[in-house]
């Protein structure tokens, strides 16, 4: 069975390196364009991350594709982080902190998956950074709400996946844990 791709490979949209900088659903300050479409990228990584999650490997069919695979190792890196929360209100700020922590880019030499993406041009960094800190702040405030919902307790049928590594891949570096 093959892995999920993201529908958004069809849309033409601005890239930052060859990731795709597509349309968000926020109220997140940054660089991205806003939508009110129903669903946005974010959307995609949260509906096909438990399916996704088993794939050891991932054939990337397009920009999009690149966002989902690295939103996807960011949300694993939030579950397990969220495993360790004692309510919603502690996993909001920690949320918060994930996302604006400093991390790798493609190009530079903590990023896991170098061989697939394209160091952004020297102008495009900053943007690039601010686009990926503006979804993964998002990506954090959704997925607190998917595993906690109602409760001030982590759901199991999430924090189940914090074993699990997309294409066995970490977006923490070696030696760094939560």
């Amino acid at each position: 069975m093959p892995a999920y791709h993201s529908k958004f490979n069809e849309i033409e949209s601005p890239c930052l390196g060859n990731i795709a900088m597509l349309p968000l659903r926020t109220t997140v300050k940054g660089p991205a364009p806003r939508t009110d479409d129903e669903e946005d990228i974010i959307d995609e990584v949260l509906y096909y991350f438990k399916a996704n999650v088993f794939f050891k490997n991932y054939e990337i069919k397009g920009t999009a594709d690149r966002l989902l695979i690295y939103l996807t190792l960011y949300a694993t890196d939030c579950i397990v982080k969220l495993q360790k929360s004692p309510s919603k209100n502690q996993a909001i700020k920690d949320m918060y902190s994930l996302a604006i922590s400093r991390f790798s880019l493609p190009g530079e030499a903590g990023f896991p998956l170098n061989t697939v993406y394209q160091r952004p041009a020297n102008n495009e960094m900053e943007k690039m950074r601010s686009y990926l800190t503006q979804a993964r702040q998002e990506l954090g405030l959704r997925l607190v709400e998917k595993v906690f919902g109602d409760s001030d307790k982590p759901s199991k049928w999430w924090t189940c996946f914090a074993r699990r590594k997309f294409m066995d891949k970490t977006l923490t570096p070696l030696g760094q844990q939560f």
